[in-house]
């Protein structure tokens, strides 16, 4: 039987290699004699192994190939693809929905497709091991892990439905050559392996009371949020809920969190993102983060986690998707310079309310922050806005801060926050909650402060809030979906004016284009090559 790429990118025979130091999976030769004939034997090895399941999903990040959030942004409508005006126009074919802006590019997501299945694989091996390891006397270690490593295997399957819809569906560590399974099949798995992880991790496993050190770790919490996330996506955009969660479900699973009183909203918005709170010290060449809130707040539900300990050698831990959102070749502390990707789009800089506090914090206003000397000549669709929230930061000298081998490309630690408590207030609201009008207040009136007025809560009004609050987190774009296809090719229908190698040109998305993909992703070639056909390619990709 043929045997597709998706499988070979995976373990390394199967063997597990760290450090004390380091969470990373390495697909380097054997440093120890950690190997499958003398591993998944003792908790101590399911934990390994769970590591490693954790630092599969980090490296559907981390090994540099297009991200699912760089995809979400470019597709929604508050950004360009942008980049570089001698660069490839993958991201333009992506924000158009149009392969003709960049035929030869057929294997865009081949990385991306490679990488999430070999942390499937890696998740899946794990729980193919457990019937077999010896948890005598320690039931609970036995729920935690298996639930831990199911919540990964959902998060995963998530993104992968989402981005591409018709995905082979693996459950076991197999290199069988698989046809595409109905999405409908992928979803039931992904609430299934939720709500076992919900009913198995152990309550206290993981307390946010040291959340410095647990934001990354799966709790019964988190897959609750995560549930209801599946819930609203896949019954908006399906019309339908037919894949084991109800609606009252869901919500019952967002007023356990919000009840739980372990989460609470920041006080300040822009606390939550260090390029909107760093201050810049040119005398002594510093940066003052004081009032950065840090990586373990209390909004984080749940956060993708990145180090700065990244070097070429095989240890990457950063986050590679931020430095796309940098400045095209411009520092401007506390601003560090990057790709100038996700050009923020002028139409949606002017929906923002001049009283919302969310609009300084999420976006760089270039000329109204007097940034100097940015090269036009050099950047794809300009409009003199950029990406706040993730870009990346540097000392005034224009070195990177984050320690580490300080790298601009590896060594970013920004952590992704994949839910924050205000998305599930919001989430609550929209799903009818009893207290549907104070969670929606609570998310406005830290946004308007003192210039906060109560609106009436309604779906429409809740839709309309999480635009501007979840700007640039890879929501907005699943947000859109989720309101019918007609609805979001109205939405992401547009031409607007910009600037590409200081040259005016129009970006223009047509509602045809979107349609004929209904909103998803070009499967790699390479990969339904491999597959010998078995795979086939989404419409509207061709």
């Amino acid at each position: 039987m043929n045997k597709s790429k998706y499988i070979y990118s995976s373990f390394l025979m199967t063997a597990l290699l760290f450090n004390s130091c380091s969470s990373s999976f390495l697909d380097v030769e054997p440093m120890t004699s950690v190997l499958e004939s003398n591993f998944y034997k003792t908790i101590a090895d399911a934990d390994m192994a769970l590591v490693g399941c954790y630092d599969g999903y980090q490296r559907t990040v981390s090994n540099g190939n297009q991200s699912f959030y760089l995809t979400a942004e470019v597709a929604a409508d508050h950004c360009f693809g942008g980049t570089g005006t001698t660069d490839g126009r993958a991201f333009q074919a992506i924000d158009r929905f149009d392969i003709s802006e960049s035929s030869s590019d057929n294997n865009i997501f081949d990385g991306t497709w490679s990488d999430y299945y070999a942390g499937i694989f890696r998740a899946n091996t794990l729980l193919s091991k457990l019937d077999g390891m010896d948890f005598t006397n320690n039931a609970t270690a036995r729920a935690r892990i298996e639930g831990e490593t199911k919540f990964l295997r959902a998060l995963m399957y998530f993104d992968l439905v989402r981005l591409f819809e018709k995905i082979p569906l693996l459950t076991s560590p197999t290199s069988d050559n698989i046809p595409q399974a109905d999405p409908k099949d992928v979803y039931k798995l992904i609430v299934e392996d939720l709500k076992f992880a919900a009913s198995n991790i152990p309550a206290d496993a993981y307390p946010k009371s040291a959340a410095g050190l647990n934001d990354g770790r799966a709790t019964p919490l988190v897959a609750k949020a995560l549930l209801a996330r599946v819930y609203l996506f896949y019954s908006g955009y399906y019309g339908t809920e037919d894949i084991g969660i109800t609606k009252a479900e869901a919500l019952t699973g967002l007023e356990d969190v919000i009840s739980s009183g372990q989460f609470a909203l920041v006080e300040n918005f822009n606390a939550l993102w260090p390029a909107a709170s760093y201050s810049p010290n040119v005398s002594n060449n510093s940066l003052d983060i004081s009032k950065y809130a840090g990586k373990g707040n209390s909004e984080v539900v749940f956060a993708q986690k990145f180090n700065n300990t990244s070097n070429y050698n095989g240890y990457v831990d950063g986050n590679r998707w931020v430095v796309f959102l940098g400045l095209r070749g411009k520092h401007w502390p506390p601003y560090g310079q990057g790709w100038g990707a996700c050009t923020v789009s002028k139409q949606f800089v002017n929906k923002f309310d001049h009283n919302d506090t969310r609009k300084v914090a999420s976006i760089i206003d270039i000329d109204g922050e007097g940034i100097t000397g940015f090269d036009l000549k050099d950047q794809r669709e300009y409009t003199g806005f950029a990406v706040k929230k993730y870009s990346p930061t540097a000392l005034p000298d224009g070195t990177s801060n984050t320690g580490g081998e300080k790298d601009m490309q590896l060594s970013q630690d920004q952590d992704y926050f994949v839910i924050r408590y205000a998305d599930v207030l919001l989430m609550a609201a929209e799903l009818g909650s009893g207290n549907a009008q104070k969670y929606f207040d609570d998310v406005r009136r830290r946004a308007y402060k003192a210039s906060f007025t109560s609106v009436a809560v309604s779906k429409a009004a809740v839709i309309k809030e999480r635009e501007f609050e979840f700007a640039f987190e890879g929501i907005r774009y699943w947000d859109i979906l989720r309101q019918g296809l007609n609805n979001a090719a109205s939405i992401l229908e547009t031409s607007q004016d910009v600037l590409s190698g200081s040259v005016p040109e129009k970006v223009i998305v047509t509602k045809d284009n979107f349609m004929k993909t209904r909103g998803f992703m070009q499967i790699p070639n390479k990969q339904i090559t491999l597959s010998n056909g078995v795979l086939k390619q989404n419409d509207g990709w061709n």
